[in-house]
């Protein structure tokens, strides 16, 4: 009897450890951001401190800002990081997205280049300037060219302005609007372009090295500057997802602030600093 029981007891033994070895590991969190452009190595350090979490980021890079928001509203990314507050209102008023700001990360000043000339002052009748034909960059743009002293806009439009709002253009400029991502490739047929930071950078320039004139982005000087503060976006059922918020915090580190002073020299401003 004695050696039935103890025979027993092992094989009930064995068929815990057996369960126990079967047990599944954990699922993989695997969390789909969108960006535009190319070079994002400030992100690493995001995606290292991820990692050490169980998290794995994946950046999923776009040519176009007509897309991020849609593939995010209907659940193809888990958060996207290319746009700003402007933009996204735009967005959401346009086309309906249930999307809100889950936090702030950087500003990417717009800047003016050109391959003609060197200075603002060196602008003449007649010459030519491409910018962004989406409504919120394109009014970004001629705010631009306002603060550079080249037109005047009507102060009511703010950073929605279009070429209709231009009340002043005393070297009658001609303003040429082109999709962002094509501006760069714009320079030799125009006398300047108007880039935003990231495309910018695709395309070999240092917005704070190579830019005839730069977006201000201070506050106290232009009141209008955080509407371009760009933004880490969410479904808005998701605001409180842990996973995410850890994202947004792992991304408003002094790593990360770092990693873009030094890759990029100025090109990108942490926002949360």
């Amino acid at each position: 009897m004695k050696k039935l029981l103890y025979v027993c007891f092992v094989i009930a033994l064995c068929l815990g450890l057996t369960a126990c070895s079967e047990k599944k590991p954990e699922e993989k969190v695997i969390v789909k951001i969108g960006v535009v452009g190319e070079y994002f190595e400030y992100w690493q350090p995001v995606i290292d401190k991820m990692a050490e979490e169980g998290i794995t980021i994946e950046l999923v890079k776009f040519n176009e800002y007509s897309i991020p928001n849609k593939a995010l509203a209907d659940g193809e990314l888990d958060m996207n990081a290319f746009q700003h507050y402007a933009y996204l209102e735009n967005e959401i008023n346009e086309r309906g997205f249930e999307l809100s700001v889950i936090g702030e990360t950087i500003i990417a000043p717009l800047g003016l280049y050109s391959q003609k000339i060197t200075s603002v002052s060196e602008f003449k009748e007649g010459d030519k300037i491409a910018i962004p034909n989406d409504v919120t960059n394109g009014g970004r743009a001629l705010k631009l060219l306002e603060d550079a002293g080249l037109i005047e806009l009507d102060p009511a439009v703010g950073y929605l302005g279009t070429i209709k709002d231009i009340t002043s253009n005393p070297l009658n400029i001609e303003i040429i609007e082109a999709d962002a991502s094509m501006l760069a490739s714009l320079l030799p047929d125009v006398t300047a372009s108007i880039i935003n930071g990231g495309n910018a950078i695709t395309n070999g320039l240092n917005p704070a090295k190579d830019a005839i004139f730069l977006e201000i982005v201070n506050v106290e000087e232009n009141p209008n500057a955080n509407r371009i503060i760009n933004v880490l976006v969410v479904r808005t059922e998701d605001l409180d997802n842990e996973v995410y918020l850890k994202i947004l915090a792992a991304f408003q580190s002094d790593e990360v602030a770092e990693a873009m002073l030094e890759i990029y020299g100025g090109a990108f401003i942490p926002a949360w600093k």
